[in-house]
Parts: structure tokens; C-alpha cells; sequence
């Protein structure tokens, strides 16, 4: 995968739109959703901190974090070793974290199997 695969499907998302951040493509609904750390990673979030921690602790080769990223809800997603369906799934669920409301209750499928039931 690499930053056009996740620019597709960053804005496949509704409401969702492409501007920079810290240099770096990012999208954004009315909060950050999802943001290329570097060339080979890409930043989302998760439900929380320890859904971080444990990702990185199951799959470091996919997931990663930095001291920057210490207490937050945000993984790294290695590009070269994510596949499309993980991508668009991870991308989703940040859409989901970021989202207000207003925009969760607009789009009730998008959130994790337990918010949408």
C-alpha cells in the first residue's frame, strides 16, 4: 500500500478532505482522521491507549508508535506490510473516533460492531 491507496480510501469516507498537516497529507472530517507520519507510515486512531499498546505488542511488523504518540489513542501503520481491507478497516474505525455526534449518529456503520448495533 502506499499514500495513494490511502488517500483513496481516506476519502472514500463521507465528509472527509485532504490537507496538510506537520507536512504531511492529512483527512480530516471536522477533526483529524488520519495523517502520513512519513513516506512509510500512516497515523490513526484507536478506540484508546490500550488498544494501541496492544496492537503494537500483537503485530509490531504492521503497527508501531513513537514517544510522541505516549497516552494517545493513535497507532502507526507500516504502508508496506498493511493490506487494502486492514487499511480501509483501520481508516474507518478513526473516522469514527474523530467523528462528533452528530456525525456518528449520520453514520452509524461506520463505528465499531458494538456502537452500530
Amino acid at each position: 500500500m502506499d499514500l495513494d491507496d490511502a488517500r483513496q480510501s481516506a476519502l472514500a469516507l463521507p465528509e472527509v478532505t485532504e490537507r496538510q498537516s506537520w507536512g504531511q497529507p492529512a483527512w480530516f472530517h471536522r477533526a483529524l482522521v488520519a495523517r502520513m507520519w512519513d513516506e512509510d507510515r500512516i497515523t490513526v486512531r484507536v478506540e484508546d491507549n490500550g488498544e494501541r499498546l496492544a496492537l503494537v505488542e500483537q503485530e509490531p511488523s504492521l503497527y508501531s508508535t513513537t514517544d510522541h504518540h505516549a497516552g494517545a489513542n493513535l497507532v502507526l501503520i507500516a504502508m508496506d506490510a498493511v493490506d487494502a481491507e486492514t487499511l480501509q478497516a483501520h481508516l474507518a474505525e478513526s473516522w469514527w473516533w474523530a467523528a462528533p455526534p452528530v456525525l456518528r449518529r449520520r453514520y452509524p456503520h461506520l463505528g465499531p460492531p458494538a456502537a452500530s448495533e
